[in-house]
């Protein structure tokens, strides 16, 4: 199998010329990383071409790596049931630079696309309607970066008061903010409640 895959990198590497910036195949799985630029011809060859018959797309999913200039790898994972094989196409991008959408060649990756925008704030040029899918309207931020707070900036509530939902600044309780991030298991400098008969300390 990873011979197989070794051959069809090549040869997509050959024929896609500079638009392909490598390959590497890990564990039977093959990963193209092409340019952000090329990424709609390279996903039509991939669908098109008769050795690759990727017609089948799975999914999109974006992974943030923010010590990198290019931050965002936006990941393409497409299905060849004539071949019985499965493909990879990862491109970079950051916070400005949009992404062409491939919603012209497959259209079921509108909402992949939106999802990604919601999550990480990536932009893609050409989408027929790029607005966020999972969060509310107005969310303030994007919730997969990796600087992004785990509290979120705002919480919601229902007001039985107000009879409707409303958004407020989110209040950490003082206890959140005296966690002293030590396990009882790798041992403390004070006795917890229940541990006085382990110590010796106890009748």
């Amino acid at each position: 199998m990873d011979e197989t895959l070794h051959e069809l990198g090549e040869y997509i590497s050959q024929v896609r010329g500079d638009d392909v910036l490598g390959f590497d195949v890990a564990y039977s799985e093959l990963t193209v990383r092409a340019t952000a630029n090329s990424i709609v011809e390279t996903l039509r060859f991939l669908r098109d071409d008769v050795r690759c018959q990727f017609i089948s797309f799975v999914d999109i999913c974006g992974v943030d790596w923010p010590s990198r200039p290019q931050r965002f790898d936006i990941v393409y994972h497409l299905l060849s049931p004539r071949q019985n094989l499965r493909i990879r196409v990862k491109v970079t991008t950051d916070e400005v630079r949009a992404v062409p959408s491939v919603t012209p060649i497959f259209p079921c990756a509108n909402w992949f696309e939106r999802e990604v925008y919601d999550m990480y704030g990536v932009l893609f040029t050409g989408h027929p309607d790029l607005r966020r899918i999972l969060t509310d309207y107005g969310f303030d931020g994007h919730p997969q970066r990796k600087d992004f707070p785990l509290t979120g900036y705002v919480e919601v509530r229902y007001d039985d008061e107000l009879k409707r939902v409303v958004y407020e600044p989110v209040r950490l309780k003082q206890e959140f903010r005296n966690f002293d991030f030590l396990s009882p298991w790798e041992g403390t400098d004070y006795v917890l409640p229940g541990d006085e008969k382990a110590n010796g300390n106890g009748g």
